[in-house]
């Protein structure tokens, strides 16, 4: 339910929404040894999301499972911006229910800078892990800003619990360099990751990035782009724990065509406790396109290199084409090979999406991927009927074999029926 305060503060309120009618997570090749980064879909989740999505990511919605009961509050009021939550539901990897509680207080400052302070806790069989942060993102001229953030977390460890970064930084209309310096507590993630994301905590960090774009007045060459990363960091006590190298250039030709090669070296440290020795891992990718600018387009890549201790290939390929003005089909394919691969990991992943619209309020949604490593195909299929857009809506929703991300696909078939209506 969704209620307007004021023409600019909105309150919302949830009970037991099952989200059948949301796309499942898209499978995808991961090629680290770190949790990946999912994206939010659910619409109560949504509302608001843009503004906690600071570098250290101190709030991570998908660390809420199913929902029993939830409320917030966000909009602006003069020069702030603000967003309060408030969920109890499951947490994700525990059998255990939570309380979650949010609240992000921001304040527009000179003209386009602000600054704000951000809470986040989980309740969890009686514990208390959250944090609490200052973050300020400064435009000191038209090139020149800097983004910065300083958080204490809280939980069952009592040292390691801090956390922040600085990141000066010229960006212009044709480049962008920045140095940003970050410290993460070795107790830091234990606390954050009740209710945020943090890969990788126990470092000190440096960073730096270069970026160069070149715009061609004529010939067959439109836009040539240069981009470099520089990242090296150690553990808190000092030992080298991983350095990363990123070199890539990009080329756009006036005939829409446009290609980009790119090359990454990295080293990976036994110190850090995940890793059972020293590796050095190396990629080059290659990738061709055709009108990327555009909903209408073509994509095709293919990375190669050594990645611990294994060879491995990956290729992508990605279309997007209406088949008629009402009729749009998405392809999405990765086909990765691992030598050796002992856990055969290697695997196909299609991906394909679907709309027909009958008039601009009655349309279907399609959407069926595969993974063979794990022998997952989901399908699903959604009805919806806007008879009152664009709040009042009847939705019809099929599933056949949807789970969780990266997990196989044994359940059976469901249907869903969810009516939305405007008082």
């Amino acid at each position: 339910m969704r209620y307007a305060l004021t023409p600019e503060l909105s309150a919302y309120l949830t009970a037991k929404p099952d989200f059948a009618t949301i796309e499942a997570d898209q499978e995808q090749v991961n090629l680290t040894r770190f949790e990946l980064q999912l994206p939010e879909k659910r619409p109560f989740f949504l509302e608001g999301a843009e503004l906690y999505r600071q570098r250290i990511r101190t709030f991570y919605s998908r660390r809420i499972g199913g929902v029993d009961a939830g409320g917030q509050a966000l909009g602006k009021a003069g020069p702030w911006t603000l967003a309060t939550l408030v969920v109890h539901g499951e947490a994700v990897g525990d059998t255990a229910s939570g309380t979650y509680a949010m609240g992000r207080f921001q304040r527009d400052v000179f003209g386009s800078s602000n600054v704000a302070l951000t809470l986040a806790n989980r309740t969890l069989d009686g514990e208390n892990r959250g944090s609490a942060g200052l973050d300020a993102t400064l435009f000191f001229t038209k090139t020149l800003g800097m983004t910065a953030q300083l958080i204490e977390s809280w939980g069952p460890y009592g040292r390691g619990t801090w956390g922040y970064f600085i990141r000066p930084a010229y960006d212009s209309p044709t480049g962008h360099f920045h140095v940003r310096y970050t410290h993460l507590g070795d107790r830091f993630a234990d606390h954050v990751n009740a209710v945020g994301f943090i890969r990788d905590d126990d470092r000190r960090e440096l960073d730096s990035a270069l970026r160069r774009t070149l715009w061609v007045q004529n010939g067959a060459f439109e836009r040539l782009e240069y981009g470099s990363n520089y990242n090296i960091y150690w553990s808190q006590r000092g030992a080298l724990r991983s350095w990363q190298i990123d070199q890539s250039i990009e080329v756009e030709f006036r005939n829409r065509l446009s290609m980009e090669a790119a090359f990454r070296e990295e080293f990976k440290a036994e110190e850090s406790n995940l890793f059972e020795r020293d590796f050095r891992n190396r990629e080059f990718a290659l990738e061709v396109g055709y009108n990327t600018r555009e909903y209408q387009s073509a994509q095709a890549g293919y990375r190669f290199g050594r990645n611990f201790d294994a060879d491995f290939s990956l290729w992508t390929a990605a279309v997007a084409y209406k088949l008629t003005p009402e009729l749009s089909v998405e392809y999405g394919l990765e086909r990765l090979t691992l030598n050796p691969d002992p856990e055969d990991k290697s695997t196909w992943i299609h991906v394909v999406r679907a709309n027909q619209f009958f008039t601009r309020d009655l349309y279907l949604r399609m959407f069926i991927q595969s993974n063979s490593s794990i022998e997952r195909v989901d399908v699903q299929a959604v009805f919806v009927y806007r008879y009152r857009p664009p709040f009042g809506t009847f939705q019809l929703a099929y599933q056949h074999g949807t789970a969780e991300f990266n997990q196989p696909s044994d359940q059976g078939d469901a249907l869903f029926l969810k009516l939305t209506v405007v008082l």
